[in-house]
């Protein structure tokens, strides 16, 4: 870079370099191959740069008053990522995230046919699509909560719900649970979570992956309920809707009646982790009343590599233990 250090981008550049520095040292002390090293840190600059193994994914948000336009500033960062994290561009993977509209999903298709890599987190082995989608496959941000799932887990049977691509099931699977309930609408994400489960060499009967709409299954099990679950993980998209759902899913407005759903399924003592990234996100009093004991962990649930503290929201809900149904 030829900018001199008082700029704009010699100011990102400089960050970048820092926050690499000290990132590296940092994850690689805690197991970890993916990790971010900067996320919109200085305000002319609304990136999120996150470290793959030897790849990076590089998310642009675009500002509405932008002092200058995206193309150029787009090629001064890719220019800056590429000197400071000495990644040649091919390996550096470039997405814009557009604010979406009630009613438009984030997770379609950007891209055709990237190959999948391996990333390592806390012991664990993860498949990763940097290209395809505009997420990769694990949300990093709830890395501190699937630590602790492993760590409750043992010989408890646990639910996922919005599964994804099974990162936390992985975790639980890895920690012991007696046995496994994954629930996602998407047979790609399935299939997905399967791989995740036979790369660390979980794969068992006991695992269970289910395709179904998560918040209809819900309401089915808690008329008659089949099974309970001593732990349960929750974390929906915002919204969602698909030709093989009925209705739509809105967090906002459907998270009283998919809590009170939940609460019916969990054992006496039973915990949930409730989790959404809608920003605007207001529990409401009625959909916790059931609990008796409901703990909000944010901002101690976001690791310390996401900067910007408002990525998601997480609560630890706990069943009463008398059995009060």
């Amino acid at each position: 870079m030829t900018q001199g250090t008082g700029t704009a981008v010699g100011m990102f550049e400089n960050r970048l370099r820092k926050n690499v520095k000290h990132f590296r040292k940092w994850a690689k002390a805690r197991g970890l191959t993916a990790f971010r090293v900067y996320d919109r840190d200085v305000p002319e600059y609304t990136y999120a740069v996150d470290l793959y193994g030897d790849r990076v994914h590089l998310v642009e948000y675009p500002r509405r008053r932008a002092l200058k336009s995206l193309e150029e500033q787009r090629a001064e960062v890719l220019a800056a990522v590429t000197a400071v994290l000495e990644v040649p561009p091919e390996r550096i993977h470039v997405k814009t995230h557009l604010p979406q509209p009630w009613g438009r999903s984030q997770y379609g298709r950007v891209g055709e046919g990237t190959e999948r890599l391996v990333v390592e987190e806390q012991g664990l082995k993860f498949w990763v699509n940097l290209g395809d989608y505009l997420d990769t496959g694990l949300f990093m941000d709830h890395r501190l909560t699937r630590a602790r799932v492993r760590e409750e887990a043992k010989g408890k049977s646990f639910l996922n719900l919005f599964c994804y691509t099974g990162a936390f099931t992985v975790y639980a699977a890895a920690g012991g649970a007696s046995r496994t309930f994954s629930v996602d609408l998407s047979n790609t994400y399935l299939d997905w979570a399967e791989d995740n489960l036979a790369l660390n060499k979980l794969s068992d009967p006991r695992h269970t992956l289910l395709r179904a709409d998560a918040m209809a299954w819900v309401q089915d099990q808690r008329k008659e309920p089949e099974q309970t679950f001593d732990l349960v993980v929750c974390d929906p998209p915002s919204f969602s809707t698909s030709k093989k759902m009925q209705g739509s899913f809105n967090v906002q407005r459907d998270h009283v009646r998919l809590l009170e759903g939940i609460r019916e399924l969990l054992s006496p003592g039973g915990v949930l982790y409730f989790s959404t990234n809608f920003l605007g996100f207001e529990l409401k009093d009625s959909a916790t009343r059931d609990f008796e004991g409901v703990e909000e962990l944010t901002p101690d649930s976001i690791p310390e590599d996401f900067q910007r503290k408002e990525i998601h929201r997480c609560w630890r809900m706990v069943a009463p233990r008398a059995g009060r149904r």
